[in-house]
């Protein structure tokens, strides 16, 4: 059954019922309540959109409960932390119009209409175009939302053009830009005009085009996405870094060299590391890097900073899981976190073969510096 069956009349009735009532993990028990006052159809698609408004929250915060989802609409969905970010950048240049081409379920024409500008969305399912302007008219916001293509769309009457071409394929998740859809041309042909493009965070920094600036984003300290801009939009950054919440932001990349391990290292935030600003953590606390192509931070004293996260060196042991064993059973360590860069391993495997059953608490660091694989114990440094 369609999400507009939810809209008003009995939908919109039983769908108040199913948010009002709703349980995580209950909800065969509140399906059966329902039942026994409306049709099992509107039922099932009012329990639903109640369980997708419940793990909406975690990207949309409080405006979850007023909007309506799909599934792959909320899956592909930006947050609102991110999304609210560029709106504000985009009105900062005082462009009046845009077009979003694949909105989606309209998350970010809700926050580009909050901040003034006149959206239109352009979605190729009528079932999620359909989604979109209800979730506009669930704030009472203006905009419009229309079913067509997005590489047919005349583009003319739009100062800007927001696009966020799909990254997946047969329900995978696809990381070769070639790949997207629209096609990379596509999203080349748009750059040449003012735009943004949302893209995987992997995107070879090779594959941006000249005059186009990227920005990697991330939102409590797990990147999210990179944004492409162009021509009004471009502000003639080629690469930068921001960290939200808070916004603090990175685009230079000093010149740095290389040492020994020192009291402390620094794990660059992972918008540092994809935009390739390591060093620019470097710089800030006077440190240096351990191998030129690992992105660790090595400094003799604390220097609290956003774009990085510390650890206190205790002590350097041998890469041998016989001797890590020993360590973890000395130490009486129990919880125990594993960091790790330029090596093959995995974390939660070692971690089982490890066996810690402790009560004391541990950050193990393992990294590459030259050919040899090194271990570090470590205690995470909180900013005071």
């Amino acid at each position: 059954m369609s999400v507009t069956a939810l809209l008003d009349g009995s939908g919109a009735e039983v769908l108040a019922a199913a948010c009002e009532g709703f349980r995580a993990g209950a909800e065969l028990k509140l399906v059966e309540q329902l039942r026994r006052r409306y049709d099992a159809p509107l039922v099932t698609a009012a329990v639903t959109q109640a369980a997708l408004r419940h793990r909406a929250v975690a990207k949309f915060g409080a405006d979850a409960a007023r909007m309506y989802f799909t599934p792959d609409g909320l899956e592909q969905a930006t947050r609102t932390t991110v999304s609210t970010h560029r709106a504000i950048r985009v009105a900062a240049t005082r462009i009046g119009t845009m077009v979003d081409l694949g909105c989606g379920i309209g998350g970010d024409l809700i926050v580009m209409a909050r901040a003034g500008i006149q959206v239109t969305g352009v979605e190729r399912d009528p079932e999620t175009a359909a989604v979109a302007r209800a979730n506009l008219a669930a704030f009472g916001l203006p905009g419009e939302v229309v079913v067509g293509d997005a590489e047919t769309t005349d583009l003319t009457p739009y100062e800007m053009v927001f696009a966020d071409p799909a990254r997946r394929a047969d329900g995978r998740r696809v990381f070769d830009h070639n790949a997207y859809s629209p096609p990379w041309s596509f999203v080349t042909s748009l750059l040449q005009r003012t735009a943004c493009v949302k893209v995987a965070p992997g995107i070879p920094h090779d594959a941006i085009p000249a005059g186009v600036g990227a920005e990697w984003i991330s939102d409590a300290g797990e990147v999210k996405e990179a944004a492409l801009w162009s021509g009004e939009l471009y502000d003639g950054t080629p690469r930068r870094a921001t960290l939200l919440p808070g916004g603090a932001t990175v685009a230079d990349a000093p010149e740095a060299v290389t040492g020994p391990v020192g009291r402390y290292i620094y794990e660059p935030d992972g918008a540092v590391v994809r935009a390739g600003l390591v060093t620019a953590v470097a710089a800030e606390v006077d440190g240096w890097l351990l191998d030129p192509r690992i992105a660790y931070v090595s400094a003799a004293e604390y220097v609290p900073t956003r774009l990085a996260s510390a650890y206190e060196v205790l002590e350097e042991l041998p890469y041998k899981e016989k001797a890590l064993r020993a360590w973890v059973r000395t130490q009486g360590i129990g919880t125990l976190e594993i960091k790790k860069r330029g090596v093959d391993l995995d974390p939660a495997q070692l971690r089982r073969k490890l066996a810690p059953k402790g009560s004391a608490a541990a950050t193990l660091i393992i990294t590459r510096i030259g050919r040899d694989a090194v271990a570090y114990s470590c205690r995470r440094r909180t900013t005071p």
